[in-house]
């Protein structure tokens, strides 16, 4: 039996992406933001499929000390010579003002990169074990923007819009890190998805901009097609939309990659290394 660990799995893409694994006989462990939320989406994947073998974890992911807790509760529920065949780093968010975490970084820089870079350390040795791969949520909106090395956080002249194209830049150019370290890794784009991620924690302005473009966006099932497909096919691209490899930013390289890196190792208080580069 093959295992992934999803996040942001309460709800929209991430619970589509549950449920159609869960129908595939996958074993999922769900990370979810509320304990609340986590019940009520484990209550309609059983009602679709009653023998579906998941376990549920919930927490604060844009605050490290969260991470740190649901890997490792993730590690216990695994074993030690378990395997995790996919992590899917679906969980993000949306702000309209400069809100920080408790380690005093911006959030949606936090929960939509710096989340998925630790989550992704604390669970190397379970992926590399079995060869395993790493997909990320990515956006279509990281087209047209460049990362802000000089305030990445958006402290001094905080742009919501760009912060958050910013950090699904990110995912991309981490994916890219990964693949680099010999590491399976892709980067989706789902397409403009009918979901409320937009309102959950956004100004007003944003939240209308939001409901608006969402009428016109596809379904969470349709668009957790790509990711279902990643994780049943050893594909070689970096960057897909529609289960199918897509054009990405020319910011994408892997200068920016290793800088956006060795960035986030600092931010996170780590240092990655993985099993090839611990035997030199």
């Amino acid at each position: 039996m093959k295992t992934a660990v999803v996040t942001g799995a309460s709800s929209g893409i991430g619970l589509s992406i549950v449920l159609n694994l869960a129908k595939k006989n996958w074993r999922v462990l769900c990370v979810g933001h509320s304990e609340a939320n986590c019940e009520k989406a484990r209550a309609h994947i059983l009602k679709q499929v009653p023998m579906a073998n998941m376990e549920w974890f919930w927490g604060e992911l844009m605050n490290q000390s969260e991470v740190n807790r649901i890997s490792s509760e993730v590690s216990d529920s695994i074993g030690a010579e378990g395997k995790i065949d996919v992590l899917i780093n679906n969980a993000g968010a949306v702000r309209g003002w400069y809100m920080t975490t408790e380690e005093g970084y911006e959030q949606q820089f936090a929960i939509n990169h710096l989340a998925s870079f630790l989550l992704t350390y604390r669970l190397l040795p379970y992926i590399q074990s079995c060869g395993g791969k790493v997909i990320m949520t990515s956006s279509g909106s990281h087209k047209g923007i460049k990362i802000h090395w000089e305030d990445v956080m958006f402290s001094r002249r905080y742009n919501p819009l760009a912060a958050y194209k910013q950090s699904k830049l990110c995912g991309i150019l981490f994916a890219k890190s990964l693949v680099e370290k010999n590491i399976k890794a892709y980067a989706v784009d789902p397409g403009l998805v009918c979901t409320d991620i937009g309102g959950k924690t956004a100004s007003g302005l944003i939240n209308a901009v939001w409901k608006c473009r969402r009428r016109r966006g596809i379904t969470a099932d349709k668009a957790a097609e790509t990711y279902v497909y990643l994780c049943e096919t050893d594909e070689k691209r970096l960057y897909y939309k529609n289960c199918r490899a897509g054009k990405y930013s020319s910011e994408v390289t892997q200068s920016n990659a290793d800088r956006l890196f060795k960035l986030s190792e600092k931010l996170c208080g780590i240092e990655y290394q993985t099993r090839e580069e611990e035997a030199t």
